[in-house]
Formats: structure tokens, C-alpha cells, sequence
């Protein structure tokens, strides 16, 4: 057996347990391509009990872990990024083969940033952990005479922590939550996503190769939704971070609140895109269209409701029914291919039944709508869909759909009565993750911004600058991740106050 792989060259897969493959105690599942629906690999099935021992070895391993100077951790993190790429080619194949990414964004989006975020984190395990404070001049009085009191705000680890990934990306999605945790000090229990579990054995691997001490990263995985429930109830388990539903967010929440668990939550989003009459209507189309093409539509910052000031309405559409019809939908590896399949057969139904609720509920297809052709007969595919003429009342506009397909909304008005009814469209929603405005006028546009309730706005652009804090407001999470903002959230603030002698 490959001691970094975890199992026999194309055998079964083990679990990753205080640095030990271990075989599970629920046997494999097939993990399934959905571009041609063969069996990628077999994927273990862990008991609740395993997934208690890992979080138990996490616990073992959070002390010398937490006590290892940061040059230690960020030099294990840097050499696992090291790792990573030296293996790159043999990553992206598997990548790309779990989720039916296309070859350029497994690459590119998937094991690439990976590398770039243990990288990120290596150095961010060497900034600075203290905040200095102002003294305070105390008078004398019934706690003691006059003195002047120093104090310093210090990052402390949080403990273990549980990471919950999400499908749609099983490289950069987990390894942005434990190349935070490990750079603080935390240690570390990571629950893929049953869809693509492979993947994430592969990061811990590159993290043991790179000397990760046994412990302080653990994998468990398994379809049965009792084992994500035991990685969260654990009580070895002091913090819970999160990808994915808001539905399995609340239930976390619940399971977290009675203990009182830290939470890092990034749940569902609905992202809106506001449209001016004024905008660039080239340049928002193409960051509108990324909701068809990237990750065929399976990522909760896409702009999904498009929220369009009436005088180009029309032309909009147009120009988004063209984009949409140029993009080709087929096999993932083939070069040319823009938009790869959903997830899996339940993940298409699911998508393909929101498209006729849309025509029920009155929306216009104006293009998509209907099960794409492919050469193999086989595969997961959606078209990308456009629906217009959608009303803020309709189920496809407020429920996240998670798939290549965008609803648009117009609105009338001018001036400030105009900004008022985009703004109160944009916030009729449970979510607020990310949303977006294009307009001409950049004051206008960041004034607009400054209104949204959404953990992020793109002004003009669906582009992100990972140093800034990302995260959601309302129903679309808790808490901030990216940059040193990721650092604080994995981490407490602990306070050290000390006496300076008299003024």
C-alpha cells in the first residue's frame, strides 16, 4: 500500500486517522464521474465511532501542535504546497474526474489556488498575534491604590476544529479552512463532501508528506449524515466550519449552540446583480454569464438574479441569450468546453424541476430549458438558462437553484426613485452573501453598494480580492474567512492585563 496515497494503486480509499490509513467500519461507496458517470474510485465509509477517534487524536494533538513556534507550522504548510504541485498533473485528473469541472478550472481554481492558499497561510502563521492597547490611568480607590494598567490583545487557537467542505470544490474549499486553522495552532477534522472525497485524501497526504505530526489533521467521510453529525457533536470538537445549505447550516447551528461551539458558516446565497440603464451591458453580461459556465453554476457567489433597469431590459437579454448560445456544454476534457455537467442525477433533476417551476410560476425561457444533447449520451448536463419576465414573488427568484441558470427582473424608475426600487428588490431576499451593481456612474454604483445588505459587493465586476474578508449576512453565514480575516475567525481573543506602576 502508498503510504501518501492511503490505499493500493487504484484500490479502495482509507480513512485518515491520527496519522494512520484506516480501513472504515462502513465498507466503500462509488464516487461517480458525472461527466460519464463511471466510477471514479471508491470512497470509505466511516462509523460514528471513527469519527469520534479522529476528533479524539485532534484533541491529543492540539497541545504540542499549539505550542510549535510558527516558523514550524509555516514551513509544514509551505512543503505541502510544494507537494501538491509536484503532483499537480495526477490532482487535476482526479479533480476534474469527481466534479466534473472542465480541465482549465480544475487546474486553475481547484488545485492550483490549493497550493496558493497553504502558501497564503504559511506566511500567515508568521503575522503578528498581538494587538498592543492603550494603558489605563486607574485612581486609587476601594480595588487599590492608583496605577497605571498594559494590556495586549492576543490570538489564541481556538482548539480542534471540524471542516465541513463543500462539493463544488474538494481542493481550495478545504485547504482554505485548514491552512487557517494550521497556522494558528488548531488542529483539525476534515468531513468532504460525499460527492468528491478523493481529492481532500489527497491534500491530507501532501500535509502528512509535508510533516503534519500524526493528529493534528484528520479525514472522515461517508454518505450516512450521521457522520457529519458526529464530526460536529464530537466534544472534542471546540469550532465548526462550514460550506454549504443553509438547511444543513441550521441544523450545525443547532448541534453547535449546545455547547456553545465557536461557528464559521458559509451557506446559501442568491447573489443579485443590479443593472443600470447606464451600465456597461458587454462587460455585466460576461460576469452575469459566469453563472452558465463556472462550475456549470454550483457556486453560491453567482450572480443569479439579475434585477435590470427597464430601458435595457430588452437588449440585455439579448446579449445574455447569445452569450448563453455560444458556450459549448460537453465532456470536460475537451478543450473547448465551457460548461461540464452538475454534480449528479439528483443535482440535474433538481435543477431541470426549478426550470419548470419557472414556467409555471410565469417566467419566459428564452433560452435553455431542456436537456442539452452530448456526444456520449451520458452525463449530468443542464443547459444554461436564461428566464425573464420573472416577478420578486417567484420561487425561482428566491430560492437558491445551484445551477446554470439565471432569472431576470425588471425595474422602473430614474433617479434616486430608481436606486430605491433596485435596492429593495436586491434585499428582498433571505440571502446576502455576494451581490454586484453595473453602472456608468462609479459614485452612483458604490452609493448603491454602500445600501446592499450582502457580506460583499462587486462593483462592475464579479472578480474577488482574496485578501478581503468574505462571508454572509442573514441566511447566507456567519462569520469571515479569506485573508487575516480567516486567522481571527479561527482563533479567540484572549486578553493580558498587567499592572505599569504609578503615573
Amino acid at each position: 500500500m502508498s503510504a501518501a496515497a492511503g490505499r493500493e494503486p487504484g484500490g479502495p480509499q482509507r480513512l485518515y486517522v491520527d496519522g494512520e490509513w484506516v480501513a472504515p467500519d462502513g465498507g466503500h461507496y462509488e464516487v461517480i464521474d458525472p461527466a460519464t458517470e463511471g466510477v471514479v474510485g471508491l470512497a470509505p465509509e466511516a462509523s460514528r465511532n471513527q469519527v469520534w477517534q479522529a476528533a479524539a487524536a485532534a484533541r491529543a494533538a492540539f497541545g504540542p501542535w499549539s505550542r510549535a513556534s510558527p516558523q514550524e507550522r509555516a514551513a509544514v504548510l509551505d512543503r505541502a504546497a510544494d507537494v501538491i504541485q509536484r503532483d499537480l498533473a495526477a490532482h487535476v485528473e482526479l479533480a476534474r474526474a469527481e466534479t466534473g469541472a472542465t480541465t482549465a478550472t480544475a487546474r486553475g481554481m481547484q488545485v492550483a489556488v490549493a497550493a496558493a492558499r497553504l502558501r497564503r497561510y504559511a506566511r500567515g502563521a508568521l503575522e503578528p498575534v498581538e494587538t498592543g492597547l492603550p494603558p489605563q490611568v486607574h485612581e486609587a480607590g476601594p480595588m487599590g491604590g492608583a496605577a497605571v494598567l498594559g494590556a495586549v490583545a492576543v490570538r489564541r487557537p481556538v482548539g480542534v476544529v471540524t471542516c465541513v467542505t463543500s462539493y463544488n470544490n474538494p481542493w481550495a474549499n478545504p485547504a482554505g479552512k485548514i491552512a487557517p486553522a494550521l497556522a494558528l495552532g488548531n488542529t483539525v477534522v476534515v468531513k468532504p463532501a460525499p460527492q468528491d472525497p478523493l481529492s481532500v485524501y489527497r491534500l491530507a497526504a501532501a500535509l502528512a508528506e509535508a510533516g503534519a505530526p500524526p493528529g493534528v489533521v484528520n479525514v472522515v467521510s461517508g454518505r450516512d449524515t450521521d457522520v457529519g453529525a458526529a464530526a460536529v457533536d464530537s466534544p472534542d470538537v471546540d469550532m465548526v466550519s462550514f460550506t454549504g445549505s443553509t438547511a444543513v447550516g441550521r441544523r450545525i447551528g443547532e448541534i453547535c449552540g449546545r455547547t456553545m461551539k465557536r461557528q464559521l458558516m458559509e451557506l446559501g446565497g442568491k447573489g443579485a446583480a443590479i443593472v443600470f440603464e447606464d451600465a456597461d451591458l458587454d462587460a455585466a453580461v460576461a460576469g452575469i454569464g459566469t453563472t452558465f459556465s463556472f462550475y456549470s453554476g454550483q457556486i453560491c457567489t453567482a450572480p443569479t438574479r439579475v434585477i435590470v433597469q427597464r430601458p435595457v431590459y430588452e437588449p440585455l437579454l439579448g446579449k445574455l441569450a447569445r452569450y448563453a448560445g455560444r458556450l459549448r456544454v460537453g465532456d470536460p476534457r475537451e478543450r473547448d468546453t465551457v460548461v461540464g455537467p452538475v454534480i449528479s442525477a439528483a443535482h440535474r433533476e433538481r435543477v431541470e424541476s426549478y426550470v419548470e417551476l419557472g414556467r409555471k410560476e410565469g417566467a419566459r425561457v428564452v433560452t435553455g430549458g431542456e436537456r442539452p444533447p452530448v456526444a456520449t449520451g451520458r452525463g449530468f448536463y443542464v443547459a444554461p438558462t436564461l428566464l425573464a419576465d420573472c416577478a420578486p414573488g417567484m420561487r425561482v427568484v428566491r430560492e437558491e437553484i445551484f445551477g446554470p441558470v439565471v432569472v431576470v427582473i425588471p425595474f422602473d424608475g430614474t433617479g434616486e426613485a430608481a436606486e430605491d426600487t433596485a435596492v429593495a428588490l436586491a434585499d428582498d431576499s433571505e440571502y446576502g452573501l455576494l451581490s454586484y451593481v453595473w453602472s456608468g456612474d462609479v459614485a452612483r454604483a458604490f452609493r448603491v453598494a454602500g445600501r446592499l445588505r450582502a457580506g460583499g459587493v462587486g462593483v462592475n465586476t464579479v472578480g474577488r480580492n482574496m485578501e478581503a474578508p468574505f462571508g454572509g449576512v442573514k441566511q447566507s453565514g456567519v462569520g469571515r474567512d479569506c485573508g487575516s480575516f480567516a486567522l481571527g475567525s479561527y482563533s479567540e481573543v484572549q486578553a493580558l492585563v498587567w499592572p505599569g506602576g504609578a503615573p
